[in-house]
């Protein structure tokens, strides 16, 4: 006689996520992803869900002030850490002065990855500042506190702009951390053009 399978108990974790300055207690399959949890549980859909692989930076949230992907990053991972959203740069300086930027440097086109770079750009201008070398940094040099476009391109290398707004995202970004000392923006291709207006 054959044995009936019946289902196993589902396994689940408690746990406290601050998100955007409000404290969430959720229940949740160890399992979910801090992007499933945000998008799916707590309905804050401005973080997108574009390659769920880690390879696309759509998803881009800051954990305790740091970027992290969070298709990659388990909810229980950041239980009782702070986790800051689209929805909460709003709250942020920077985050407003880089939405602002965004738009007067035409910084999107579809608007896909717009959350994503935003977080993202947060969360790399905050390692410039302190003086986080990235892989362009000269070895032994001190960090550059100006934003050239090698560093730029180098330190956002991990958010793809499917719609190639990638002289808006660069644009907006050094507009934000105060302009380059080149003064020029990078391409689709990631070259780069002096900017004549």
């Amino acid at each position: 006689m054959d044995r009936v399978a019946t289902p196993t108990p589902a396994v689940t974790h408690s746990i406290e996520l601050q998100v955007n300055g409000t404290s969430h207690s959720l229940t949740l399959d160890p399992r979910v992803s801090l992007l499933d949890a945000l998008r799916d549980t707590l309905q804050l859909t401005g973080t997108k869900k574009g390659c769920n692989q880690g390879a696309c930076g759509a998803c881009t949230v800051l954990l305790d002030g740091e970027r992290v992907l969070a298709c990659l990053t388990l909810a229980v991972q950041c239980d009782g850490r702070q986790v800051t959203t689209i929805e909460g740069v709003a709250n942020d300086e920077v985050g407003q002065a880089l939405q602002a930027a965004f738009i007067e440097e035409d910084g999107f086109q579809c608007g896909y990855c717009t959350p994503g770079q935003i977080c993202s750009a947060i969360g790399m201008l905050d390692e410039l500042r302190r003086g986080v070398p990235s892989a362009v940094t000269t070895h032994g040099a001190s960090v550059p506190t100006a934003l050239s476009d090698d560093e730029l391109k180098e330190r956002m290398s991990g958010n793809l702009c499917r719609c190639g707004a990638y002289v808006g995202i660069c644009g907006a970004i050094q507009r934000a951390h105060g302009g380059s000392e080149s003064g020029s923006q990078g391409d689709s291709q990631g070259n780069t053009a002096r900017r004549t207006s």
